[in-house]
């Protein structure tokens, strides 16, 4: 029986258009390096951002400087902060309405993101997402000591909702390491989805149990 699903953000419930990581390719290569977005997406798609600009640099640089790092990745929480001001953040399709569905089913809805607490925060917002209505909960990156692929934040959200056994729970994500987080965490199923970072191809590689193309695919495979 399930009773939890946990989804990422960007990609897989929120339509940002990748601005995050078209801003993350802006920061870095702002920073003196040419890293195309493929690459951006393809090793950074998922992970805690400060993380992310660290592997994504590992491309080009043996051993990243952590000051480099740090400098660039407070330029990125700026930018995307900015971006997301001015830019229209949508639910992805059906996003809301199997949110509704699993709820009405007594089936708990929990976001989590590799994005820290106060960007997550600020989409929430943005789309009018509570929780108690449109979800149960968030659990972000700044929430736990180690993140994806590590399992914490699935862990942690668990924890908040008094559920002991994993194969309780079902994890859904736009990219590899959503998949890699969820099979960490012991879910029961992992769900790629094609909306967000990685390609069928890529999401395949990780042996999900299933790969949708919309939301609305979801509720007859759990």
């Amino acid at each position: 029986m399930v009773k939890m699903v946990v989804f990422d953000m960007a990609g897989t419930t929120v339509d940002e258009k990748n601005v995050v990581y078209k801003t993350l390719q802006k920061v870095i290569n702002e920073a003196g390096y040419n890293f195309s977005l493929t690459q951006v997406l393809t090793e950074g798609a998922g992970k805690e951002k400060l993380q992310a600009i660290k592997d994504i640099i590992a491309l080009e640089v043996a051993q990243p400087d952590d000051a480099a790092a740090n400098k660039i990745y407070s330029l990125f929480v700026y930018e995307l902060a900015t971006a997301y001001d001015s830019f229209e953040i949508k639910p992805q399709p059906a996003a809301e309405e199997t949110f509704q569905l699993l709820r009405d089913r007594n089936v708990l809805v929990v976001l989590n993101t590799g994005y820290n607490k106060k960007t997550a925060m600020s989409i929430l917002e943005k789309l009018g997402w509570q929780a108690g209505n449109q979800i149960d909960g968030l659990i972000t990156a700044t929430d736990v000591q180690n993140n994806r692929p590590n399992p914490d934040m699935i862990l942690l959200a668990m924890q908040k909702f008094g559920i002991e056994n994993a194969s309780e729970v079902v994890k859904v994500g736009d990219s590899i390491i959503d998949i890699e987080e969820g099979k960490n965490a012991g879910c029961s199923i992992t769900i790629g989805i094609t909306t967000g970072a990685h390609t069928y191809q890529q999401l395949a590689s990780a042996n999900p149990n299933n790969i949708i193309n919309n939301l609305c695919e979801l509720l007859p495979l759990i």
